[in-house]
């Protein structure tokens, strides 16, 4: 694989605009060469070039005022390049500005646009990557912290009648490392005491940090390392709350009716942070690990398209641009490896009892691997299911049961039984494709769902039966992953929302004929009605009907009372809009289930096209212009948005026309298009809701481009981790 498409892959796809834009500045390395090939035999004049030459030999001669980076001592005539540090009030800005020394040359025209964008680059690339160490430090100030408190309650749980002030735990420290035994009832605080202390510093670590934990950035301003702290007093006590998120519906009632939630002292609080904790320093690790590579990547980067000037241009400029390079911020700093290794120690010791192992496999999870066997077990499954499918079309046929009397009555109760699990297969079908072509366009998925690393399952893996197994086997956290969102799009008001639990319920949303079929299957087979093989045996029950109106709100409604519940949350006016049309819906779907159940009365007609077409003008407008972004008037790429991940625009274009013909699917419902010569009623409720499943297939895919170009727009990469603890205001940790 060639570079360009390797640096592309390996790229943190939330910060695209932030590396190096490689493919540009080859484009000009190309039009270098082009000019060069077609100017190769035009001489050029002999005095312009001696002109050229006085002025950059007296360039040279005070140039030595500028701190430049550049080879070892040789000859003026061989220097291609001079690289100076950017001054700014006498100090150096951190950016960085080349001088071209050759423009008399075959080519020199062109090559100074090519340094020119190349310094724009790498003061770019060096510009994000100390805002980013800069936020990593103050992130790990915050984790230092927060450890405080953790100990201070680990030791507080542990013995709950004593009381330590800070000259005590020196005591303490001072006895366990002489040696000195202070009794049993002691050994736990002791233990706490020496695993913060000095014993977990090494070698390298201690280079940097001083015993007390606490060294200074360039600008004077304390920095607190997450390893190397002495614990606090179990005073910090005083000054923490426990910061809950309601997760639960009994912690959301204990949120309403009580503000602040002081500490308890119990083990199942020490728990709770302790787990919140692990997962802080986990995202907190990854963080780093993303900020290396970036560094890593861009590097190499530059070192290849250095390489490529040189080949093209015939010269030998990448040693000197590469040694300002390395002695840059971006080449030696070395502030992101130590803090790993600190995350590490202090994770180590903290969070898995010393078991180095452990410790780095949570730390480190494995990234997931495509296996042979799952592509075997889709083509057999595949394969097994068309089988299944065309002896059951060749069946019917043979038998003869569509011409036969009882026609009527087989697609009444029979057909709607292998309409359920149709609807789930398909529905299942286009989500494998919707994961296919979001990997396709390296669409960040798995961070917008909120997926564990490595947890995450590909198009081929997507099948139905890992969904209901029961057994500790085949993918169980995406398992329990989906059947948690599940239930808390039951239990919407009591949960906070996140992006996959309204995901979730809008999939639902487009399941409604599946969850009737599923009503019907129930009826069917638990009320007995398969024995007594009438027509309109379930249908006729004035309970049946009920649950009809019912289930079919059911989904919608959630979906409702998720947008209430982050109106009040988030204060945001267009959740409330967004509940309004999900209203609109639920009072579309009442008055179009009347319709069905009081076939001839002309009020629930007209009320079922009145409120169907408002709700689908409203939903359709939403879809197109909220949910996918497009329609923009301004836009680079007319009436669509500015950034595509889609190269051909036409697509889009066809989308949007789908989604409008799809939405307006209701119509065979509501102006009486029931049932035709050709179809049954049932087979044409079938169609129409296999459309919806294929419209909401297509809604997915730019649902979720949409969602990852505003967090590339933002540079949004990580999600965010609630911490455990919060500290009161007026409280100076860092004296």
């Amino acid at each position: 694989m060639k570079f360009g498409k390797e640096f592309e892959s390996q790229m943190v796809q939330e910060w695209q605009k932030a590396y190096m834009d490689y493919n540009g500045l080859r484009t000009v390395l190309k039009d270098i060469l082009r000019f060069k090939q077609r100017n190769a035999s035009t001489p050029v004049a002999s005095t312009a070039r001696g002109s050229l030459k006085r002025r950059m030999s007296l360039y040279r001669a005070f140039s030595g005022l500028n701190n430049r980076y550049r080879n070892s001592p040789r000859k003026n005539d061989d220097e291609v390049i001079l690289v100076d540090a950017v001054q700014q009030d006498g100090s150096e800005s951190g950016q960085y500005q080349t001088t071209f020394l050759k423009p008399c040359e075959i080519g020199g025209e062109c090559e100074p646009v090519f340094f020119r964008r190349l310094d724009d680059e790498f003061n770019k690339v060096i510009s994000f990557y100390k805002g980013k160490v800069e936020e990593m430090i103050e992130e790990a100030n915050e984790l230092s912290k927060q450890m405080d408190a953790l100990i201070a309650l680990r030791m507080k749980v542990h013995n709950p009648m004593m009381k330590f002030d800070k000259a005590t735990l020196e005591k303490l420290t001072s006895n366990s490392s002489t040696g000195t035994k202070s009794g049993s009832m002691h050994m736990n605080v002791i233990q706490e005491v020496e695993m913060s202390g000095e014993r977990h510093m090494d070698d390298e670590i201690q280079e940097t940090v001083e015993t007390s934990g606490v060294h200074k950035r360039d600008n004077g301003q304390k920095v607190v390392s997450i390893q190397g702290f002495r614990p606090a007093s179990l005073e910090v006590l005083d000054h923490v709350k426990l910061n809950i998120t309601p997760e639960t519906p009994v912690s959301t009632l204990k949120t309403i009716l009580t503000s602040d939630v002081a500490l308890s002292f119990t083990k199942k609080e020490l728990r709770k942070a302790e787990e919140r904790m692990i997962q802080a320093f986990i995202e907190f690790y990854r963080k780093l690990q993303l900020l290396k590579r970036y560094c890593f990547l861009n590097l190499l980067a530059f070192s290849k398209i250095m390489k490529k000037y040189d080949k093209i241009a015939s010269r030998n400029a990448s040693k000197t641009y590469m040694e300002m390079v390395e002695n840059s911020y971006l080449g030696s700093s070395d502030e992101v490896s130590k803090l790993m290794e600190r995350v590490e120690v202090t994770f180590i010791e903290r969070f898995a009892n010393g078991n180095h192992r452990k410790g780095l496999r949570i730390l480190r999870p494995k990234t997931k691997r495509e296996k042979h066997r799952i592509t075997f077990s889709l083509g057999f499954f595949s394969g097994c299911s068309l089988a299944l499918v065309a002896a059951v079309v060749v069946l019917v046929h043979a038998r003869g049961i569509l011409r036969s009397p009882g026609r009527d009555r087989y697609m009444e109760n029979i057909f709607p039984l292998y309409t359920l699990f149709g609807f789930i297969v398909l529905h299942m079908l286009m989500y494998s494709a919707n994961i296919f072509f979001w990997r396709h366009y390296r669409v960040n998925y798995p961070f917008i769902f909120g997926f564990k690393q490595g947890t995450e399952l590909s198009y081929r893996e997507f099948v139905i039966l890992i969904t209901i197994c029961p057994l500790n086997i085949i993918y169980r956290s995406s398992r329990f992953f989906l059947l948690r969102c599940a239930f808390r799009c039951l239990c919407a008001p009591l949960y906070k929302v996140t992006l996959p639990d309204f995901f979730l319920a809008d999939q639902l949303t487009s399941q409604v004929p599946a969850i009737r079929s599923l009503q019907f299957y129930v009826c069917y087979y638990g009320w007995g009605y398969f024995r007594k093989n009438s027509k309109n045996g379930c249908r006729g029950s004035d309970v049946y009907q009920a649950f009809y109106f019912i289930v079919a709100i059911i989904p919608y409604w959630s979906r409702l009372i998720q947008c209430l519940r982050r109106l009040v949350e988030e204060k945001d006016v267009m959740h409330g809009l967004n509940g309004l049309k999900y209203f609109s819906i639920v009072v579309a779907l009442v008055m179009k289930t009347g319709n069905e159940l009081k076939m001839g009365m002309m009020t629930w007609k007209i009320m079922a096209i009145v409120s169907s077409a408002v709700a689908t003008i409203f939903a359709t407008y939403w879809d197109i212009v909220i949910d996918w972004g497009l329609l923009r008037r301004n836009s680079i790429n007319p009436w669509l948005r500015d950034k595509l991940l889609v190269p051909n625009r036409s697509v889009y274009v066809v989308a949007m026309v789908l989604n409008v013909f799809l939405r307006l699917a209701w119509m065979q419902s509501v102006l009486g298009l029931t049932e035709t010569p050709v179809l049954h009623r049932q087979a044409l409720i079938a169609i129409v809701a296999c459309l919806e499943i294929i419209r909401r297939g297509i809604w997915n895919f730019f649902r979720l481009e949409n969602e990852h170009l505003n967090n590339v727009g933002k540079y949004r990469a990580f999600k965010s981790v609630p911490l455990p603890f919060n500290y009161d205001n007026g409280e100076d940790r860092d004296d």
